[in-house]
């Protein structure tokens, strides 16, 4: 039987999303309602996409009896809200990352979850590429010998974008960016740093436009990476140990993983997510309340690191103040 999805809200990253779910067999993964604030917002994306149900509200959706698991594309405030309502309703949850804007709002999900039996997975979609499934075997097998030193940035110029520079909006280069990196260094080290330096430049919205941070882990193994929302940066990230190195590239190279989409997408490689939207499928066949690739555990270390790279920074969100 196909596991059916519901798609909250009709923005670019919900599209992708939906143009990767498609880029499945239709026996295993089915689209079967969308939601938007406004109801032509939706009835658009269904005739886009070809979906059978539209609704004009979150709350309709999480009503519908035929979804298996909810895919959360709102913009990083309303992750909680949202997931909170989709979990109270018994429903299964993909949400965007990052997860939430805090540590606390993180806590507030995962609580949620729990309490209420359902499935629940943040979607940091690179974690299950096939380059990552190879990394974290190579790793595991000591190819590289011992691990000194993992260095990663990611930087996109997107400054004209309102979402991006706005505080209310939830924006920043370190959420919206930089977690690729953390999430990254995490996977390589799969424990809480010992020690976090950042620095960074913020706009006058308050958000931060590039962040360095270096994180020193146990065993004096050291990462390093840079974020920025003013500049494009190569974009990759190498793990050094003491028998060799392992290069990984958010460009050109994982586009030789994703097939073609079959309409155009807002974001490079999206197609990719659906490598996470497998694993939310396996995950459920086998009754499961949380990916072992990405676990809860990791959203909670994401977050703490985050909120400490943003206190060093000075980036203050309204929910911290809560």
């Amino acid at each position: 039987m196909a596991t059916r999805w519901g798609i909250c809200s009709a923005g670019k990253i919900s599209h992708d999303f939906t143009v990767a779910l498609k880029s499945l067999p239709p026996e295993e993964h089915q689209v079967v309602a969308v939601a938007a604030r406004e109801l032509g917002s939706a009835q658009e994306f269904a005739k886009k996409h070809n979906i059978a149900r539209a609704y004009g509200g979150y709350e309709e959706l999480a009503r519908d009896p035929d979804i298996d698991v909810v895919y959360i594309g709102v913009i990083h405030p309303y992750h909680l809200s949202t997931c909170l309502l989709f979990m109270n309703a018994k429903k299964n949850v993909l949400c965007e990352k990052p997860l939430a804007m805090n540590t606390k709002e993180v806590q507030e999900i995962l609580a949620s979850a729990k309490n209420n039996g359902v499935f629940f997975m943040e979607a940091v979609w690179t974690r299950f590429f096939p380059a990552s499934v190879e990394i974290r075997r190579l790793l595991a097998e000591g190819e590289v010998g011992e691990l000194k030193l993992v260095k990663s940035e990611f930087g996109v110029p997107l400054m004209h974008v309102a979402r991006s520079v706005r505080k209310e909006l939830g924006g920043g280069a370190m959420l919206d960016l930089g977690i690729y990196c953390l999430q990254f260094i995490c996977m390589v080290y799969g424990e809480k740093p010992e020690c976090i330096q950042a620095m960074g430049v913020c706009l006058e919205t308050g958000v931060d436009e590039t962040v360095v941070v270096t994180l020193k882990f146990s065993k004096n193994r050291m990462a390093v990476f840079t974020c920025s929302m003013g500049v494009q940066l190569s974009n990759d990230a190498i793990i050094m140990g003491t028998k060799g190195t392992i290069r990984w590239s958010m460009g050109r190279k994982l586009s030789t993983q994703v097939p073609e989409p079959y309409l155009p997408l807002n974001f490079i490689n999206s197609t990719g997510m659906r490598y996470e939207a497998e694993e939310v499928r396996q995950c459920l066949l086998k009754g499961l309340k949380e990916s072992a690739v990405m676990s809860h555990a990791d959203s909670l270390l994401l977050a703490e690191v985050e909120d400490e790279v943003r206190r060093q920074v000075g980036v203050v969100y309204s929910q911290d103040c809560q």
